[in-house]
């Protein structure tokens, strides 16, 4: 017994150990080939994506070449000829691809999608704290531990540091690399769950709808191209219905597996996170159902059996191996959940979480109806109902089409309890999850197009351009799905050209805003300070200030994106009561009773004889979800030598003096 168990697990170690390798080797080759292309693209003065076409003309023409590449990976596989060639042209192909579609169109840039705007500026400023600093800490707040997840922006922070660029200038390279490595990864994981040729065709198209619709949260979108294989990858490991264990080492690898891109998924995203171990979770569930009905049916033929055949297990022994896999997962990605996790939940067992966290409360139109992209008239619309139907038809028969199928299904149900959910005033965000349903769709689409091919080509007698005709067919679908990227994200990119830069530029070259005075603002409070700028806390409303420069802020930008600790209404019911304070004294008195660090200086707009923050506050379920209001200071509340007070711009900088 011991030496069967024995054999299993070394043949647990050399499968894990040969895929860790094989993707750790196709992780370094795609980033190679994304940080040359980047280097590449850099190197020429280009004009703006927004006021011309030759970007996009280009960004075509490196789909093509790129596609290319991916098409004679598939023929070599095919023919069985050259493997690792085949292999290393489709890792090329595709991180390739992924590199110029997102960076020949921001190549006049120094920013990523949307900019430093919206959501992006959170982002943004989360990495500029990481590459300061490798310590976990919160984006903002000078005295909390991280609430978001930090992975993927202490990865970015190091690569900064490495690079020695700022966190604001190596969000875009360190986005794009990122896509382009987890692309190849991707397609080591299909190929080894399926077909080698159908794994660089599938990795393909999710790699493609992912750059579409999931590429401008760059942090998330290395778990959207992941989502669909370790949902095949979960289901192979929870449902093995009289499957040698030998064969598959038990299906522990796949149990690993799971584990791994759940730990992942809870250092990169909570959100994701939380669906992809619904999902999971579901799986179980159902692969219970299908495992005691087909105890059901043993106990009912168990008449028939002859002597020496061994019992039927009882209800509790086939349940138990579903089960037991399922926390094995939950405990690797326990294990790397924790890494980013630890500090919070430290924290947070020493008090209580304040009735200011926000995050769930956003709920636009898109939340409120199920999405149907397979209704939409589009190239992702077919591909989605060619998936919708080859599920529907596989689902008896297919390992993957259940898989995906419970994904997809597990998807719509989030969606339900996301809107059930706004009877309690809150959501699940569900709106969040559609670029994982497209690409769970997509998916399916692929298998069902090889699948449907197949069948017309057995249909009609096998014509010998049969294959050759579905083959041009997928082609050139995949180039007009390809050179339409740009389109789904022009006004992503348009963002990355208009708005001002750390270096206070313009991309499109037009006059700049604001933010080109945050330099100034930079050394005259390094100069009147006298400290570094990770031990200095500004109040502003300028938050973009902070995405620039590691400063901590006494007050995030909204309350969805504050730490859940930090009592965003409390802060800013503080800072209104500053600002109805009668005198210089009084106010200093005010900052020295803070119950949190007091500002050590302000950043304001001026208005008259006030000194102004634009400040907000949570209307839900209100959409918009965010109410903005003005807070006036009165400019005789900083007359006093305890305040120096310097006009840059359109900014009044006040540093509060020891």
């Amino acid at each position: 017994m011991s030496e069967k168990a024995g054999g299993r697990g070394a043949m647990l170690v050399r499968q894990a150990g040969g895929a860790l390798g094989e993707g750790a080797l196709a992780a370094i080759v795609a980033a190679v080939v994304a940080g040359i292309g980047l280097v590449a693209f850099s190197t020429v003065q280009w004009p703006a994506f927004n006021s011309s076409n030759v970007t996009r003309a280009l960004t075509t023409v490196g789909q093509v070449v790129t596609l290319a590449l991916l098409v004679a990976a598939i023929v070599l596989v095919r023919m069985e000829k050259w493997p690792w060639v085949a292999k290393l042209l489709s890792w090329v192909g595709i991180s390739g691809f992924a590199t110029v579609t997102l960076g020949m169109p921001l190549a006049a840039t120094k920013l990523y999608l949307f900019g430093i705007s919206v959501d992006q500026e959170f982002r943004t400023q989360y990495l500029t704290r990481l590459t300061d600093s490798a310590a976990l800490h919160d984006m903002n707040y000078v005295d909390l531990p991280p609430f978001y997840p930090a992975g993927w922006f202490w990865v970015g922070g190091r690569f900064a540091s490495l690079t020695g660029m700022a966190g604001w200038e190596a969000f875009k390279p360190f986005a794009i690399i990122g896509l382009a490595v987890t692309a190849v990864i991707a397609v080591v994981l299909w190929s080894k769950l399926i077909r080698p040729d159908w794994a660089i065709a599938v990795a393909a198209a999710t790699t493609a709808v992912t750059l579409a619709y999931g590429s401008p949260e760059a942090y998330s979108a290395p778990l959207v191209l992941l989502f669909a294989p370790a949902m095949v990858l979960a289901w192979g490991a929870l449902y093995r219905p009289a499957e040698p264990a030998a064969a598959t080492a038990g299906g522990w690898g796949a149990v690993l597996g799971t584990g791994l891109f759940l730990g992942v998924g809870a250092m990169l995203y909570t959100l994701y996170f939380g669906v992809a171990v619904f999902a999971v979770c579901l799986m179980a569930l159902v692969a219970a159902g299908l495992a005691l009905r087909e105890r059901g049916k043993a106990v009912r033929a168990q008449r028939h059996r002859a002597d020496g055949e061994p019992a039927v297990p009882g209800r509790w022994g086939v349940v138990w191996p579903i089960l037991l896999r399922l926390i094995a997962s939950g405990v690797v990605a326990g294990v790397l959940a924790l890494t980013v996790w630890f500090p919070f939940l430290l924290k947070l067992l020493g008090g209580t979480i304040p009735k200011s966290g926000t995050a769930f409360h956003y709920l636009p139109e898109g939340g409120s109806q199920l999405p149907l992209p397979m209704f939409d008239f589009s190239p992702l619309g077919v591909f989605c109902l060619l998936g919708t139907v080859w599920l529907v038809l596989r689902v008896g028969s297919s390992r993957r089409a259940q898989a995906l199928g419970i994904a997809v299904v597990a998807i719509y149900l989030w969606c339900l309890l996301s809107m059930t959910a706004t009877a309690a005033g809150t959501t699940l965000l569900s709106f969040r999850l559609e670029p994982i349903l497209y690409v769970l769709l997509a998916t399916a689409g692929a298998f069902g197009f090889v699948e449907g091919a197949r069948a017309v080509y057995q249909v009609l007698n096998e014509p010998a351009r049969m294959p050759l005709a579905a083959g041009v067919i997928a082609v050139i679908g995949a180039v007009a799905f390809a050179q339409q990227i740009p389109h789904v994200l022009t006004n992503e990119i348009t963002t990355a050209y208009t708005d001002t830069d750390g270096n206070g530029e313009r991309a499109d070259k037009r006059p700049p805003s604001a933010v080109s005075h945050y330099r100034d603002v930079d050394a005259a409070l390094l100069a009147q300070t006298g400290r570094a700028r990770d031990q200095s806390v500004v109040l502003t409303a300028d938050t973009s200030f902070l995405s620039i420069y590691p400063y901590y802020g006494f007050q995030a930008l909204t309350s969805h994106y504050a730490n859940p600790l930090a009592d965003f209404a409390a802060r800013s019911a503080e800072i209104k009561r500053w600002s109805e304070l009668k005198s210089p004294r009084e106010l200093r008195d005010a900052l020295a009773k803070s119950p949190w660090r007091a500002p050590d200086a302000f950043l304001f707009r001026r208005s008259g004889d006030d000194y102004t923050l634009r400040l907000s506050e949570d209307v839900y379920p209100n959409d918009p979800n965010v109410k903005r209001y003005t807070v006036a200071f009165p400019k005789s509340l900083f007359a006093d030598s305890h305040f120096r007070i310097t006009e840059i711009g359109p900014f009044t900088l006040v540093v509060v003096q020891p």
